[in-house]
């Protein structure tokens, strides 16, 4: 009985409406940590706005993973968001621009181009963007992997500068997800990783320290939830201090 509601609770997860949507805020993900730790009065205050970077994003993973979903993107042949003719055409949406979908084209063909990336990435026995589910520290959590290998999660990523990775990766709750998306899958994460600027590729494999810092950030988010964000908890939002030990 437990893995067949389990088995109904990953198939509903796996549409992005019931992924994000009200279904999907039963449980707490990785993308709480930066707001429980950063800014927790903004907890589950609404979805945050688009930006250009996270139209970008999804445009870079879909072409990768759900290529069949692509042309979802509508695309404006305009030099700037400022012209009168992106205007009229989005509408008062976040569009792409032609500029910007042209260099996510040339990365993508970077990484296809790949020997190492694209055997990896495109093994026929791997299975994309699948949600999951797991207990941690008294609460439900979920997480989608990117790609689910024989043996790892590959979870790909685009930064500015990758000789900085190393240390962005903590800045970016990458090593909470390494940790979060480990315990639900039970497969190690590493990141396939490309930098938006030179093109240049690496492959970062999350150390032992690593993945105990990730922990670390989900007791504390999750300290913070009990404390102010349960059905029980008596402390209101607005008492928040961060405290910390210098």
């Amino acid at each position: 009985m437990f893995n067949e509601e389990k088995l109904k609770i990953i198939e509903r997860l796996k549409s992005d409406k019931d992924y994000y949507g009200d279904f999907g805020k039963k449980y707490l993900s990785n993308s709480d940590i930066w707001t429980l730790l950063k800014q927790p009065e903004e907890f589950r205050k609404g979805d945050k706005e688009e930006t250009g970077p996270m139209v970008q994003g999804r445009y870079f993973h879909v072409s990768v993973l759900e290529p069949e979903k692509k042309h979802l993107f509508e695309i404006v042949d305009s030099s700037t968001r400022n012209t009168k003719h992106y205007k009229e055409v989005s509408d008062g949406r976040l569009l792409l621009l032609r500029k910007e979908a042209d260099h996510l084209d040339w990365l993508i063909n970077k990484m296809k181009s790949n020997f190492r990336f694209h055997s990896d990435i495109f093994n026929p026995l791997n299975i994309y963007e699948e949600p999951g589910t797991i207990e941690l520290f008294g609460h439900q959590w979920k997480g989608k992997a990117d790609i689910i290998t024989p043996d790892v999660l590959i979870d790909i990523k685009t930064t500015s500068n990758i000789e900085k990775f190393k240390w962005s990766s903590r800045d970016y709750n990458y090593d909470s997800q390494a940790y979060i998306y480990g315990q639900i899958f039970n497969k190690p994460v590493i990141f396939y990783v490309i930098d938006k600027t030179s093109g240049r590729l690496g492959i970062f494999k999350p150390s032992e320290n690593f993945i105990l810092g990730g922990r670390d950030k989900v007791i504390k988010a999750v300290e913070i939830y009990e404390k102010f964000f349960t059905p029980n908890s008596e402390n209101e939002i607005s008492q928040y201090i961060t405290e910390v030990e210098l």
